[in-house]
């Protein structure tokens, strides 16, 4: 390698774009929780799905939307970068759209849901963790993005 290669590889190398972490600290938590409500919500809504769809079909799928959100958000903390931080903010502003409308829509007209959903009572059969989450994250992903003074 001539010295003009080794200073070109050494340019880009250091031009190279770095994927920003956004699962340490609290957001290895966020992860966690993140991870336990996809399990939550997925294996929930696919008993449901296939078992009692007749029954409430509007709960079921809103929890089943639930789910794949929740994974859409796991996965793109832990694939972090700018990229994937904005996916997550809008995924996580859209899910708290989500449980404030669904959780409004639950206590104003309790009879469109024979069933609850992951969403219903702004997330009560779910230890308020629906509401809480998207918020905490919300938070975490714009302080992440802050460059970290020493």
């Amino acid at each position: 390698m001539t010295s003009g290669e080794a200073e070109v590889a050494v340019t880009e190398e250091k031009h190279k774009p770095t994927r920003t972490r956004l699962i340490s600290g609290p957001g290895l938590l966020l992860v966690w929780f993140y991870g336990v409500m996809v399990v939550g919500a997925v294996s929930r809504s696919v008993y449901q799905i296939a078992t009692e769809f007749d029954r409430a079909p509007l709960a079921y799928s809103l929890s089943a939307v639930a789910g794949v959100v929740y994974g859409f958000i796991t996965y793109s903390l832990v694939r972090g970068g700018d990229t994937a931080r904005r996916a997550a903010q809008v995924c996580c502003a859209a899910e708290l759209a989500g449980v404030l409308i669904v959780g409004t829509w639950t206590l104003v007209e309790p009879s469109a849901f024979p069933d609850a959903t992951v969403w219903s009572d702004y997330g009560m059969g779910y230890v308020f963790i629906p509401v809480l989450l998207p918020v905490s994250a919300l938070y975490w992903l714009r302080r992440s993005r802050l460059p970290v003074t020493p």
